[in-house]
């Protein structure tokens, strides 16, 4: 079997420990960012979803703010966004390279992002519970807790989900400006040096990772629904 992959996977078998500490990389990437992502993104599509016109806490000005801000910072590349906050970056974190560089630029990546993901499945909450609701009495922030939230459960999973799968995007392009992982490894080796074999195990790994979220996204929000 050995002998088998140094003849398919020459250059990989070269340094395996490069490709696992890729892997590690990458998944600490995705972990930290993803996690702090959905705190503050659903925050932002909370504060969205109440503020808008016809909201239970209408407020069209902040409504107005968030939206633009968040429109802002979704419509730039994510490459051209981390080269633009590098100092930012490097004031926050100390360094802007490596997995610690990367948190920075991948937050304002995806905050954005998932806060619309969050909009868009909290809007999709019949218009009838929210009524109902109101009409037992219930303040603004229980309406939102215990109907938008609780809800829109299944289409928050979901673009969870979706958010996970492009963060691992953009972490394969923090690796083109050196934020490390999987992206990194195979630009620096399957891309600049020829090494093929590399690019094609990268490719793999990362669709296998893609694949796992995806069946976990999709078990939990069927587990979710009604």
């Amino acid at each position: 079997m050995a002998e088998l992959l140094n003849q398919l996977l020459p250059n990989l078998m070269e340094k395996p420990e490069m490709l696992w500490q890729s892997l590690v990389e990458t998944l600490q990437m995705v972990s930290i960012a993803g996690s702090i992502a959905f705190v503050i993104g659903l925050a932002l599509g909370v504060t969205l979803i109440a503020t808008r016109p016809g909201g239970v806490m209408e407020n069209r000005w902040l409504y107005f703010i968030v939206g633009k801000i968040i429109d802002l910072f979704r419509s730039i590349p994510f490459i051209l966004l981390m080269i633009m906050l590098r100092d930012f970056t490097r004031s926050v974190m100390g360094t802007y390279i490596g997995v610690k560089g990367a948190i920075v630029p991948l937050l304002f990546g995806t905050v954005p992002f998932f806060a619309r993901q969050v909009e868009t499945a909290m809007a999709e909450v019949p218009a009838g519970l929210v009524e109902a609701a109101q009409s037992m009495g219930c303040s603004p922030w229980e309406i939102l807790w215990r109907v938008s939230l609780r809800e829109s459960i299944p289409g928050i999973v979901r673009g969870t989900t979706i958010t996970l799968v492009s963060l691992i995007g953009f972490t394969a392009m923090a690796g083109a400006v050196g934020a490390g992982g999987l992206g990194n490894f195979a630009i620096s080796y399957g891309g600049n040096r020829l090494q093929m074999d590399i690019a094609y195990v990268v490719v793999l790994v990362v669709l296998i990772m893609v694949s796992l979220i995806q069946a976990i996204g999709s078990s939990i929000a069927r587990k979710a629904t009604h």
